[in-house]
Formats: C-alpha cells, sequence, structure tokens
C-alpha cells in the first residue's frame, strides 16, 4: 500500500490522453497513478520508491517496446503477487486467453467504462480478483435465442419463462425483475425470438450506462442543431426499433424527463425528437429490465407510477441463483459447452468435488457470475476437468462465509435442495395449473436434484427408467435442463 494509505497504480501507456483519462478516473476511487511510457521503464520503475508501493499495474496491451504477453511474463517473474490489468482496444477472446496464462489478472476493454475500471481497481485492494473477472468477454459468448435453450429446472423459474413464453406472442409490454445477474437479457431475447417481430431487430439500451443529458437523445433521437454540439442529425433507438422490439435494461435508472416521453411513447406510439416539428410513429414492442423494486423507486419519486403501469402489464421475477442452487449441474454443462466454442479453449469435464463447491456458494452475483468463474478456470486449466484447484476465489469466500458464520455473524449456507421447497400450484389469476405441469415441475425439479442421473431421479419418483424417458418425451422435457 502506497505512502498514507493511498493506493499506488502504474499505468504503461504512451497516450497523454489515455494517461490523463485513466488517472482522473482512477482519482475518483483514491488512487494516486504514476506513468510509464513503456515496458523497459516499467520494468525500471518497479525498483524506485513508488514502484515498491505498487498495489496495481495497467498495462495498455499494445506496448512498443515488449509482447504484451512477455512484458505480463516479466513483471509476474518480478513481483508474483502484483495484480496486472490488461488495457487493450481488442476485445477477443483469444487475446484474452494468451494475456490470463501469462498471469494477468483482469483484461478491460478501450473505450474504458470508468464502473468497469473502478471495480477492477477495488477488486485487487479487496483481494477479489475473480469476482466480475473476464466480464466483457464472458459477455460476448454468445447466448441462448430460444426458450428451449434456456437452462433452469426451479419451478419458479420454469413458471417465469412459462410467461415469458405466452407473452411472447403478444405486442405487450414485458417487465423482467431480478437481481443482477440472473439472466434477464437472456429472458429478453427468447422473448423476442419467439414473437413475431423475430425476423426484425431487437435494439438493447443499458439506461444506466447513458449519461443523465443524452438519454433522451439516444433514446428518441435529434435533429440537427438542435442544442449545442448537435452537428448532424441522430435517430434515436425506438426508431432503429421501429416494427421490432426495444429492451430498456435497467430502466429504474431513467431520469424523469425520459420517463415522460416513454410514456408517450407506450400510450401514443409516438417518438419526438428533440428540436423536431412533428412526432414520429413507431410500432416498438417494449420490453423492460430493472434490478431494483419499482415499488420503492415510486415511492421514492424516482420513478412514474402512471409508467410503472404501462410498462407492468406482463411482470416476471427471475430468482436468483441461490434459489435454485439444483440449476448449478445443468448450467455448468450448459456454459462450458459455450467457452469450449470460444477461440484458444476446449472442451473441459468438471469433477464432482469441484462441482461440490460450486454448489456451496451462494452466487451474489448470479448466474454471470458462474459464467466468469467456469471461464476463468477454463482459461487456467491445464487438466481435462476442473478441480476445486481451478476455483481458489470460490473456495476462499466459502472458507470465509463459513469462518463468519461459526462467529454467529452470517445466516448458513443454502443447501442445494432449499431452492426446491414447493411446486407452485395455481396460476397468476387463482385457478389450479394443470396437472402435467406439476407434473412436469416435479420431474424438472427431480433431475436438478439430483443432477441429471436418471436411475436415481426415476427411483426416487417410484417409476422405472422407461416410464420416466416416456414422460419426458410427452411433457416435453429437456433431460439436460
Amino acid at each position: 500500500m502506497a505512502r498514507d494509505g493511498v493506493p499506488m497504480l502504474m499505468l504503461i501507456d504512451d497516450e497523454p490522453a489515455q494517461r490523463r483519462l485513466v488517472s482522473a478516473l482512477a482519482a475518483r476511487a483514491g488512487w494516486r497513478t504514476i506513468f510509464a511510457n513503456d515496458g523497459d521503464t516499467a520494468i525500471a520503475m518497479l525498483g524506485t520508491q513508488d514502484g515498491m508501493r505498487l498495489d496495481a499495474v495497467l498495462l495498455d496491451q499494445w506496448s512498443p517496446s515488449y509482447e504484451p504477453t512477455g512484458l505480463v511474463r516479466e513483471l509476474r517473474a518480478r513481483r508474483p503477487a502484483l495484480p496486472i490489468l490488461i488495457l487493450t482496444a481488442h476485445n477477443n477472446v483469444a487475446v484474452a486467453v494468451e494475456a490470463m496464462r501469462a498471469g494477468a489478472t483482469d483484461y478491460l476493454a478501450k473505450p474504458i467504462a470508468p464502473e468497469r475500471l473502478l471495480a477492477a481497481l477495488n477488486a485487487t485492494l479487496n483481494g477479489e480478483h475473480g469476482k466480475g473477472e473476464l466480464r466483457p468477454l464472458t459477455e460476448k459468448i454468445p447466448a441462448a435465442l430460444s426458450f428451449e435453450d434456456v437452462v433452469g429446472a426451479a419451478p419458479q423459474f420454469r413458471a417465469a419463462l412459462a410467461i415469458a413464453a405466452k407473452a411472447a406472442r403478444a405486442r405487450v409490454p414485458v417487465l423482467i425483475e431480478g437481481e443482477s445477474g440472473v439472466g434477464k437479457d437472456v429472458i429478453a431475447r427468447a422473448i423476442h425470438a419467439a414473437s413475431p417481430r423475430h425476423k426484425q431487430a431487437m435494439i438493447t439500451v443499458n439506461c444506466g450506462a447513458i449519461p443523465a443529458n443524452l438519454v433522451e437523445s439516444d433514446l428518441f433521437g435529434h435533429e440537427r442543431g438542435a442544442f449545442t454540439g448537435a452537428f448532424d442529425r441522430q435517430v434515436g433507438k425506438f426508431v432503429a426499433a421501429d416494427m421490432g422490439t426495444i429492451f430498456l435494461d435497467e430502466v429504474s435508472e431513467m431520469p424523469l424527463d425520459a420517463q415522460v416521453k416513454l410514456l408517450r411513447v407506450l400510450q401514443d406510439g409516438e417518438v419526438q425528437p428533440i428540436g423536431a416539428r412533428r412526432p414520429i410513429h413507431v410500432d416498438v414492442r417494449v420490453i423492460a429490465a430493472t434490478n431494483k423494486r419499482l415499488h420503492d423507486e415510486i415511492e421514492a419519486g424516482r420513478f412514474r407510477e402512471d409508467l410503472y403501469y404501462r410498462l407492468n402489464v406482463v411482470q416476471l421475477t427471475i430468482p436468483p441463483l441461490r434459489e435454485r442452487l439444483g440449476d448449478v449441474p445443468a448450467l455448468c454443462r450448459h456454459l462450458l459447452a459455450r467457452i469450449a466454442t470460444q477461440p484458444g479453449l476446449r472442451g473441459l469435464g468438471l469433477t464432482d468435488d469441484a462441482l461440490a463447491l460450486l454448489m456451496q456458494h451462494d452466487w451474489p452475483g448470479n448466474v454471470r457470475q458462474l459464467q466468469n468463474a467456469l471461464f476463468r478456470a477454463a482459461v487456467l486449466c491445464e487438466g481435462d476437468a476442473l478441480t476445486p484447484q481451478d476455483f481458489p476465489q470460490i473456495a476462499a469466500q466459502i472458507r470465509g462465509r463459513a469462518h463468519g458464520e461459526s462467529r454467529g455473524r452470517l445466516h448458513a449456507v443454502p443447501q442445494p435442495h432449499r431452492e426446491a421447497a414447493g411446486i407452485t400450484l395455481f396460476e397468476g389469476d387463482g385457478h389450479v395449473r394443470q396437472l402435467a405441469e406439476i407434473e412436469a415441475d416435479v420431474i424438472r425439479l427431480a433431475i436438478g436434484h439430483y443432477r441429471g442421473r436418471m436411475t436415481e431421479v426415476a427411483r426416487r419418483l417410484g417409476i422405472g427408467r422407461s416410464t420416466l424417458y416416456r414422460k419426458l418425451a410427452e411433457l416435453g422435457i429437456d433431460s439436460a435442463a
């Protein structure tokens, strides 16, 4: 740690503009930044007074005097415990795999997102290098588009999927609620893919990532000269999504002024670009998502109640992963198969001990965190199957939590069977669900609980294997999910 408790960052980059940007962003989190133009200078600076106090290194990938992986290896050899972050304009999996295997701790893409940099720096101080790591890359792995490809057998999760599948055929707005990382975007894509609009575009907008003063322009467009800096006409996202779908992620972060315009779109089907004389008619299906309780946001005056009811024609709540731990085995198989398709990676198995470890974790980052953990483990694994040793950060977090519980500070670790406390017996309108649907939920629950061991599933359900497979076919259940 640097003098006076101020963390120290070394940026290896020869671009003045990039230096100013990174230094300013790091300063927000209380970091002091020192600079090196190239790899040779960086190596020399390790022996200086400031270099001895470094808490992290941020390396622009295209360093002029070193191949990036060579410099990473050199830094790692001289300072084994020093976190090394890679910054590059080429955000692809093959380069990330090479850098991680050389010893890089994390990987960030240009243009650098302030929240992503600050999260990565904070993780180095907290010893949580594996938390959220490689997120920009894992999110680029193609996600499932159809409901048949969505993995999950927990009754609450399947009930949400059933509602989503029914809503997909209509034009009505859908509101998806759930914690960050549960897969709200996956459900949104599945709804679009199953809708009559599937041949048209689905435009995704992260409302929390747009500066407040640019939200209206981004969503609804502007005319040339509408405001200072509007040198050209801009088509808004709603016009671009005409006849298709727009997915408003983190809609709770939308400023109140923009909420008024969004309400008009939902009511009248009209968009008013900034500076335009006439509104533009659009036919857009709206899917919104939030990780907050909108009722709380309404009470706090941050979200319009009339807009909530317009968006909430169909509501889905996606349960967190800790409430459906029985889905972890199937999710691991599914995610590892997707990871194996990426350049530089290969198909890997997962030992029973590793799976048992993963099922002990409460996964605060949900499915996204599980995917990140598997991706990192796959990058660094030298064997044919992932073992508990490939998940050191997860193991450390579980040990830390267990230690806290032994001192009475935390609740007990959720057990895999607790996510399946019951089967939903009633539809949203209060009527009893069909027997076939309830039976399908019981079978899915058993498959997830017994990790796909079909002989054990049949025995516990009191039926023969042939009867079980016949029911799978009749009920349209995929035994892998």
